[in-house]
């Protein structure tokens, strides 16, 4: 396997940065060991004809050219990145890749799909490409520079970057390419009020700007997937609709988590109504992927967490959206039979479906941890006899880490499978949501922390409540999971957190800390940040005292985070009430508690936030 990243160290790095990037440079040994690295499919696409497939192989950093009928791997096409999404040309001739890394390129790879045959930067971790119509403009989601790239596919440049709202991961253009259609993943803003949710962002790519942003209902976070129907009405976004409001005591008829359908009307540009994919005892989590078929009958959607696909008549769908009266529509969210007699649960072989492909009457699934894909026949009565391929020869030999990456996706941990750990902790980072756990009482949410670095930072919990990170990985199975399961498992989850390493932050400059940011280093220090979050995990690993807590926590003594990543972990504080860390330092900082920053200028705070958002 090709080496992800160099690993240079250069002279603006501090010692936390260059750790970073060592760890970086060590993570397919972290995760794999000398275990054979697993193909991890991420992203699946065909031509019209649909009989030979391109398979993203993420972990593999290779693209598997496939024959679906055979189900023979005709070639693979080795990457310097692990890819992350795929597209086709219009006229089927070339095929571009993302490659999921912090200098994240775009792969460009001429028929007859033997090799890269050019290559550019595009961003920080692009996830998702769409092709215009006539293939002159390809759009990327660069998800943690929060935009999308504009390409000239001829003159291969970057014509503009658009702006999207928190973590673009998906995409969708219309058929005349006029509107595309961004999900973002999680929220933005703070998480103490009476809503949160994340948004779609519509971009008119004609004047290459935002033209809306449809926020969706209250709780709607981990958005993974978004199409538009073939007549170009319709647009279809799956995610997960949270009820974080409510405490945590139970998990019957969907209590914590529901998983959902979001539909929105083209033309009006807003959402029409919010669907649940869970039945009434059994949670259909962690949706991911879907599409229409090309003759727009049906609409796939792949549940990552539950290892099966639902297929919705759309149709039927849409016009029993259109028969409700106004109470019936405004109950459709919280109504767990409303896709009875509508769609199809269909369990399949293999674990952690994600990316599909649609012919009119095939759904190819792929299987990202069990390196497989599905190929399930549609429209066929009774139980349809799928057929799987595999990526690899022979059974995979999976590390303690990679079966803890498992464990933390699968909802077959869960009681009824309404969750994973991933529903909450979308790749072990943050939802944007504030939870009212169990573990401190009811009545006083907490903001959700990463996963990063969890079981090097005890205590863990924002009010310290658990010793140590491997506590709250078998409170978590016990009381969010309501499930018992044996200790292996647990063991295992501790061993793919242990083995997270950080991403490097989209504010470095070629690796290192911009100028604003190495100013920022030192008022770090003068504002006595690094007495509480010294390098290099950047916590003192304590409890303090500092005035934010309220309520039945008011009081009570806090614990101090790590900064390591702290620019996608927004919002900040323990109930999330600062959105930015800006209001952290000025709305917030009462007594200058968090740093002495009440003394500095607006120009100074801004290097101060350049180099805490470098870490």
């Amino acid at each position: 396997m090709k080496t992800i990243l160099s690993c240079t160290f250069t002279k603006g790095m501090t010692r936390a940065l260059q750790l970073t990037a060592a760890l970086l440079f060590l993570m397919p040994a972290a995760l794999f060991g000398n275990a054979a690295v697993p193909p991890s499919p991420t992203a699946v696409v065909a031509g019209k004809s649909g009989t030979i497939l391109f398979v993203a192989e993420k972990t593999a950093g290779t693209i598997a050219q496939v024959d679906l009928s055979s189900g023979a791997v005709l070639n693979r096409i080795p990457l310097p990145q692990p890819p992350s999404a795929l597209a086709l040309s219009p006229d089927e001739k070339i095929l571009y890749a993302a490659g999921a890394d912090p200098e994240g390129a775009l792969f460009i790879i001429h028929e007859p799909f033997t090799e890269v045959t050019e290559t550019f930067r595009i961003g920080h971790t692009p996830e998702s490409i769409c092709i215009s119509p006539d293939g002159t403009r390809a759009y990327v989601a660069c998800r943690f520079n929060d935009d999308i790239a504009v390409v000239d596919t001829a003159e291969k440049t970057v014509l503009s970057r658009i702006n999207a709202v928190r973590e673009p991961v998906a995409a969708a253009l219309t058929p005349d390419g006029s509107l595309l259609f961004v999900a973002n993943l999680i929220p933005k803003g703070s998480s103490d009020g009476d809503y949160a949710a994340a948004r779609i962002s519509i971009i008119d790519t004609m004047l290459q700007e935002t033209a809306a942003e449809v926020f969706l209902l209250n709780g709607s976070s981990s958005l993974r997937g978004i199409c538009v129907s073939p007549d170009g009405n319709y647009v279809y976004v799956s995610h997960i609709l949270a009820r974080y409001h409510l405490p945590t005591t139970q998990l019957e008829r969907g209590w914590m988590n529901t998983n959902a359908l979001s539909i929105l009307s083209v033309a009006e540009k807003k959402l029409i109504n919010t669907v649940l994919l869970d039945d009434v005892d059994a949670g259909a989590s962690n949706p991911w992927g879907l599409s229409c078929t090309p003759d727009g009958k049906c609409l796939v959607v792949t549940h990552a967490g539950t290892h099966e696909i639902s297929v919705i008549d759309r149709d039927k769908l849409h016009a029993k959206l259109g028969s409700l009266s106004d109470k019936e529509g405004s109950d459709t969210p919280n109504n767990l039979s409303f896709l009875v007699d509508l769609r199809t649960r269909i369990k399949l072989p293999g674990n952690g479906p994600r990316a599909l492909w649609l012919s009119d009457d095939t759904a190819v699934i792929a299987n990202y941890f069990s390196g497989s894909i599905a190929c399930v026949p549609l429209h066929k009565s009774g139980t349809p006899e799928i057929r799987e391929i595999l990526l690899t020869d022979g059974a995979q030999t999976l590390t303690e880490e990679r079966k803890g990456e498992i464990n933390f996706h699968d909802a077959a941990l869960c009681f009824q499978q309404w969750q994973s750990c991933v529903s909450c902790h979308p790749d072990a980072r943050v939802d944007g949501l504030n939870w009212d756990l169990l573990n401190d009482g009811i009545g006083n949410p907490k903001n959700t922390r990463s996963m990063l670095l969890s079981h090097q930072t005890p205590p863990v919990m924002s009010l310290g409540v658990r010793a140590k990170a491997e506590v709250a990985v078998r409170a978590g199975i016990k009381f969010i999971q309501f499930a018992v399961r044996p200790e292996e498992d647990a063991e295992a989850i501790d061993a793919y957190l242990k083995a997270l390493t950080p991403v490097p932050s989209p504010r470095l400059e070629k690796g290192a800390l911009s100028p604003s940011a190495q100013r920022g280093e030192i008022l770090f220090k003068q504002a006595h940040c690094a007495e509480c979050h010294p390098a290099p995990l950047y916590t003192d690993l304590k409890l303090h005292t500092l005035g934010t807590t309220r309520g039945m926590d008011e009081g009570k003594s806090v614990d101090t985070p790590t900064l390591i990543e702290v620019w996608r972990t927004a919002p900040y504080l323990h109930d999330g009430r600062a959105a930015t860390l800006h209001e952290l330092f000025t709305i917030h900082n009462s007594g200058d508690r968090h740093g002495k920053t009440s003394s500095l200028n607006e120009e100074e705070l801004a290097d101060l936030i350049s180099y805490v958002e470098s870490l």
